[in-house]
């Protein structure tokens, strides 16, 4: 008679399992900074420290990754967006010749930094995509996952800046990213304001390749919008 009682325990548990609230999104705090600076890629400088830091340390599928423990600090003016990553390697995949001046379609199959970034929270399904690697070469691109195989998404140009150096040393990466505004959001930043965003990285050898995730986005791509964060822009941290 023990399985005429199944239905009704399932029951219960799919009631238990909707009242349980969803774990919030992970946040990402940009502070605002008074004014724009030239590209920065030192995270002892006076615009970098005050950042609060997020990192990436596994891979898609939530799988540590401690080598590679990627931190990424944000911070915002009127006009742009900042995004500094500290990168550490065991080995950098490079790729020969690089363009500093054009964009290098590509890019992603050697090392990179990378961040989606969208503003609309009713289609998240469309999004920019911003990448820069060790060399500081970049490429960004106009993500519509409704669109299979666009070619248009390369065509469309941010105007974003980048910068990157190599602490061969340290066997760190460090690289900068600054973005208009008015390639992200029709709206002016203010604090408080909101945006969803993803924080990647792609690194090592072909051979032992690793695509690694600040949110897991249980898939091995990064283009799981579901998945993606929220970026906070955040008023100037008050002075003690």
């Amino acid at each position: 008679m023990r399985h005429l009682h199944l239905p009704l325990a399932l029951a219960a548990l799919v009631v238990v399992a909707h009242a349980q609230p969803s774990p919030p999104p992970a946040t990402f705090t940009a502070l605002e900074a008074k004014k724009d600076v030239d590209l920065n890629t030192d995270p002892n400088s006076a615009f970098w420290k005050p950042a609060q830091p997020v990192f990436i340390t596994g891979d898609t599928m939530g799988k540590p990754v401690p080598p590679y423990r990627t931190e990424v600090r944000a911070r915002w003016t009127k006009d742009n967006l900042y995004l500094l990553y500290i990168s550490p390697y065991n080995e950098l995949n490079l790729k020969p010749d690089p363009d500093t001046v054009n964009e290098t379609n590509r890019l992603w199959n050697w090392d990179v930094a990378e961040a989606f970034i969208g503003s609309d929270f009713q289609n998240i399904r469309q999004y920019k995509e911003f990448e820069l690697s060790p060399q500081s070469e970049w490429v960004d691109l106009n993500i519509d996952l409704d669109k299979k195989g666009d070619r248009d998404a390369i065509k469309w140009d941010s105007g974003f800046k980048v910068s990157a150096r190599i602490d061969a040393d340290k066997k760190i990466w460090y690289g900068v990213m600054r973005i208009p505004f008015t390639s992200i959001d029709t709206r002016p930043p203010a604090p408080g304001q909101t945006l969803r965003i993803g924080l990647f990285r792609c690194a090592g050898p072909t051979s032992a390749r690793l695509i690694l995730s600040w949110q897991p986005t249980m898939a091995m791509t990064f283009h799981s919008p579901e998945h993606f964060g929220t970026l906070v822009l955040a008023a100037p941290a008050r002075r003690k």
